[in-house]
């Protein structure tokens, strides 16, 4: 296949990707890409705009007024695209999380969990500034976490429970370190590596997961975002080693990687099966650091931040992060740390286990 610039289309119908060099993101659309005859003008800012594309098919606000997300939590797609919706905003703030959250046009019922890093002390863990809002806007929410399977500052309950503290989660929520009376088993099916994930037995105490990840680097899966965040996120200390050993029950390091990549969609997949549909996901790109929130000394990022995405598919979410970290200028960082533990696996496989969609629509909330 021949390089192709990145082109930025509304409607990304991906059979396969090619990484034609780290600028470069090629999307093999239907007719091949290399039948894609429209470029974009250079961008040498640095800066995104996702939304100035080719198609003028009306103006995203009205595309995101006339988007359904049905309140039950299934897929809010494109009424003429059939693509799961991906909503983003380049604000990052308490505002600008509120107003892609409310473009789901989501109605949680019950005990609603708030699935977060709680991250380690000096990480780049979501700040309360940021999030608060969107927490407390819930009725009685939960922060859920589990605890850690590498040791650190979170590896027992009450280290954790210090570090939710000093990180001022329990001043917006109660926490729930769910695996701390241990693990309850889900069922894994359509997986070659997973029978079974071993998630925190309180996990099943909650009606509605709201997903909020922050989207970054990481030092094993390449990046972590919305995939990682209801895997490795959810399981218990035992599951985390269990997903880690690529189901082996060997050990955490130095196994076979694509095994860990695929455990991690397997171990997603168990968990959004249990929900039946009662979940969503936002991803906030800032501080953009090749290394993850389990890291307490994380490398400074040198890209700069691009905004919160939000959809009902983690597969769609996950690869429109990707697709945008690409499409900068300052991304090398972050891309060579993708690539270097084949990061995008999990992506392939998540999708051919029917975790999701890496075919998305991509809307801008902005106007």
């Amino acid at each position: 296949m021949e390089n192709c610039r990145y082109i930025k289309r509304r409607i990304y119908e991906k059979k396969s990707c090619e990484y034609t060099d780290r600028r470069r993101y090629c999307h093999e659309y239907v007719s091949g890409c290399s039948q894609a005859t429209e470029e974009p003008a250079e961008d040498t800012s640095g800066e995104i705009s996702p939304q100035t594309e080719d198609n003028t098919e009306g103006n995203m606000q009205e595309e995101a007024g006339g988007s359904s997300a049905e309140t039950s939590g299934t897929d809010s797609t494109d009424s003429t695209s059939g693509s799961p919706a991906v909503y983003m905003t380049t604000d990052i703030s308490s505002d600008g999380l509120m107003a892609v959250y409310e473009a789901l046009q989501a109605s949680p019922e019950g005990n609603i969990a708030v699935k977060l890093s709680t991250g380690e002390p000096g990480s780049n863990y979501l700040r309360t500034d940021l999030i608060g809002d969107l927490v407390q806007s819930f009725d009685d929410p939960t922060i859920v976490e589990c605890n850690t399977a590498y040791g650190g500052s979170r590896a027992n309950i009450a280290m954790h429970y210090q570090v939710a503290e000093d990180h001022g989660y329990t001043e917006i929520a109660d926490v729930d370190i769910m695996d701390e009376d241990g693990s309850m088993t889900l069922p894994v099916t359509g997986g070659t590596n997973l029978e079974e994930n071993y998630v925190g037995s309180h996990f099943a105490d909650y009606d509605y997961y709201v997903v909020l990840s922050h989207f970054k680097g990481h030092s094993m899966a390449g990046y972590g975002g919305a995939i990682k965040n209801i895997s490795i996120g959810i399981a218990s200390a035992e599951g985390k080693s269990h997903i880690h050993s690529g189901g082996t029950g060997g050990s955490m390091w130095g196994g076979d990687q694509d095994a860990f990549l695929e455990s991690m969609a397997e171990a997603g997949k168990s968990v959004v099966d249990y929900l039946d549909g009662n979940i969503l996901y936002i991803n906030v790109m800032n501080r953009l650091s090749v290394d993850c929130d389990c890291d307490g000394n994380p490398a400074e990022p040198d890209m700069h931040d691009i905004g919160i995405l939000a959809s009902y598919d983690p597969v769609a979410l996950d690869q429109a992060c990707i697709d945008l970290v690409y499409s900068v200028q300052d991304g090398d960082s972050l891309v060579e740390r993708i690539e270097s533990r084949n990061g995008l696996h999990t992506l392939e496989h998540a999708e051919d286990i029917g975790l999701g969609s890496r075919t998305y629509e991509l809307v801008n909330i902005d106007g």
